[in-house]
């Protein structure tokens, strides 16, 4: 209930304040799982990513959005929840992996998930290695994933402000779905790394943005 009326007036005033240029929106299927897999560039990516997909989507979200203090964090965090969305810590923890196991739920369901490959916004606008929490998903559930490239938004948000420049339209290029059952004969290790890297080379395709091939350096940072 809370979520759609989100996504008939938020939603709807999202699309007018943002004005998103998106290509590709029919790769995305009117029912089943699916994973979304985009760069990270602001703050901005998903309220510009959500309303454009037009089925419900459960974010993966950084655990410090689910501590601010004070009302004002009172508030966001019951948003969240309230959305579905699912808090994660960084590092290679059991607590990660739980909260992928949670998330995990919406896809045997049939549900949509939307996901950061990096961990975390891109401190210079280029797109970095993937962590394999995608791959993790897709092997867990048998979902296809959907590449996403999302442009501009760090020119809306840039790191460290929170003041939004609306004349700043971004750019939402949704790739074809990726199917990654052939390799559930692959040690799952290796099979992560490779499903993760053929990912981030969709993204990059999609993308006018450099590729990195280390880490972001700021997923480990947060």
């Amino acid at each position: 209930m809370i979520y759609s009326v989100f996504s008939r007036t938020a939603g709807t005033v999202l699309l007018l304040l943002l004005r998103p240029k998106v290509e590709g929106k029919a790769n995305i299927p009117a029912e089943g799982p699916f994973i979304l897999a985009s760069n990270h560039l602001s703050f901005a990516d998903s309220f510009a990513l959500s309303p454009v997909v037009h089925r419900r989507l459960v974010y993966l979200a950084r655990s410090e959005y689910f501590e601010l203090p004070g009302r004002f964090g009172r508030l966001i965090r019951w948003g969240l929840f309230a959305l579905g969305n699912v808090p994660v810590r960084r590092g290679p923890t059991r607590a990660a992996v739980r909260a992928l196991e949670q998330i995990a739920t919406v896809l045997d369901a049939g549900g949509g998930v939307a996901i950061y490959p990096e961990g975390s916004r891109s401190p210079d606008g280029r797109i970095y290695r993937g962590r394999t929490g995608v791959a993790w998903l897709a092997m867990a559930s048998g979902a296809k994933v959907i590449p996403v490239a999302i442009g501009e938004t760090d020119r809306i948000i840039p790191l460290g402000t929170w003041r939004p420049r609306l004349s700043v339209r971004p750019t939402i290029r949704i790739g074809e779905p990726m199917d990654f059952t052939r390799y559930r004969d692959l040690p799952p290790g290796r099979a992560r790394r490779v499903i993760t890297d053929e990912v981030m080379d969709a993204i990059c395709k999609l993308s006018d943005r450099e590729r990195v091939g280390t880490y972001n350096p700021r997923a480990d940072e947060e």
